[in-house]
């Protein structure tokens, strides 16, 4: 019986399409023989979608008509099967769609990649690729991350860091500290987006305010770093758990300006995702350096409780050969297959290892504590004082 691969995409977040052409990808990659693919599409308004029709690229041309096509879904537990429930509820038929043994989720940014969506698989007891609801929730943080590296001694750029109430009382006291800490060029970045989502240049206080007045537009707390003017951008992606990690071979992605931006990553490679945009793999790098990225990726993998796969995106400062952990991706663009294939696993491959690892996981899950097999509630006395009524 093949296992039934629930893939979730789409979602509440401004990577949505991004999001879309990764799932595609992964549902057209993974085996057929070995899995049954069942598509779950969240709209932009949290709203869920199955149906054969999700599986068409150039159906989400028109998402009036897509829709049309498909059944809206609520999923429920019922102790034993994770149960696709047709929604509104028939009375005069079977509700139940299908079941699923795994979940898959494939968004990218806030309210998927962030542990949301992590933290409601937990709730229905279901299998799960990629990373935990803690390791998602620290990986999409930049803030926070870049604490937890800083402090297992993983290089990092520092950076100044505040809400957008704090701006919007004292932006003066803000740009002072930023000025005499960090200094022109900056780049300011929302704490909780990727894809380069919100992300600008600052060479002076005009463009910095600028650049916080788009930041905070996608996220509560912002963060400002100093620019790495000679910079050389590596990725490199990691794929494993907390037992057994490997890194794949480095990329050096090629932007069009001193920043890759959205569009680098994205818009000039139509539906391929980040599989289209310009790269050099491996990067032209030596070996030294390359293992240099690779353990250091490996060790930010392990640091942050990762699983699944995952890909890190590093800085090198041309002028010190300085390298620096820049921010970690949890649910990857395209999942970085092109990585993996130039390392020598196929996407057909990759996909099979997300798989067994979220069955690991789930089994691992399964030998842990979670309840005692008592009713303290059964107990007379057992709550100190009583219930007054």
């Amino acid at each position: 019986m093949k296992i039934k691969v629930g893939f979730f995409y789409g979602g509440r977040s401004v990577e949505h399409e991004v999001s879309v052409i990764s799932a595609l990808q992964a549902m057209h990659a993974i085996s057929k023989d070995k899995y049954e693919v069942v598509p779950v599409y969240i709209t932009k308004q949290g709203v869920f979608y199955t149906g054969e029709a999700l599986l068409d690229i150039d159906n989400y041309k028109d998402m009036k008509a897509l829709l049309q096509q498909c059944k809206q879904i609520m999923i429920e537990f019922d102790g034993n099967n994770r149960l696709l429930i047709k929604y509104p509820l028939s009375k005069f038929s079977n509700n139940v769609i299908t079941t699923l043994d795994v979940a898959f989720p494939v968004i990218h940014g806030t309210n998927g990649e962030d542990g949301s969506l992590q933290g409601y698989f937990e709730s229905i007891c279901i299998p799960y690729a990629g990373c935990d609801v803690l390791s998602s929730a620290l990986g999409m943080d930049k803030v926070v991350s870049k604490k937890l590296l800083k402090e297992a001694g993983i290089p990092v750029l520092d950076c100044i860091w505040f809400y957008s109430t704090d701006w919007l009382k004292d932006k003066n006291s803000i740009i002072e500290k930023i000025e005499k800490e960090v200094g022109y060029p900056a780049i300011v970045k929302p704490a909780n987006t990727g894809s380069s989502v919100g992300v600008k240049k600052a060479a002076n206080r005009d463009e910095l305010e600028e650049a916080v007045n788009e930041a905070k537009s996608f996220a509560h707390k912002v963060l400002v770093e100093k620019m790495v003017v000679n910079l050389r951008e590596i990725n490199c992606s990691v794929l494993g758990d907390f037992e057994s990690a490997k890194p794949s071979v480095c990329e050096e992605p090629v932007s069009s300006k001193d920043i890759l931006t959205y569009q680098d990553k994205y818009m000039s490679s139509g539906t391929k995702g980040m599989s289209g945009a310009t790269r050099q793999i491996p990067a032209n790098l030596p070996e030294e350096v390359s293992k240099e990225i690779q353990t250091l990726a490996v060790d930010t993998f392990k640091t942050l409780g990762c699983s699944g796969v995952v890909r890190i995106d590093f800085m090198i400062d041309r002028d010190t050969d300085t390298v620096y952990v820049n921010e970690l991706n949890t649910i990857p663009g395209s999942l970085a297959f092109y990585l993996w294939e130039a390392t020598g696993l196929s996407f057909e491959g990759l996909m099979d290892e997300m798989v067994k690892l979220a069955l690991k996981k789930g089994r691992e899950k399964e030998q842990l504590m979670f309840t005692y097999d008592t009713n303290l509630l059964s107990l007379q006395g057992g709550l100190k004082g009583g219930i007054k009524k």
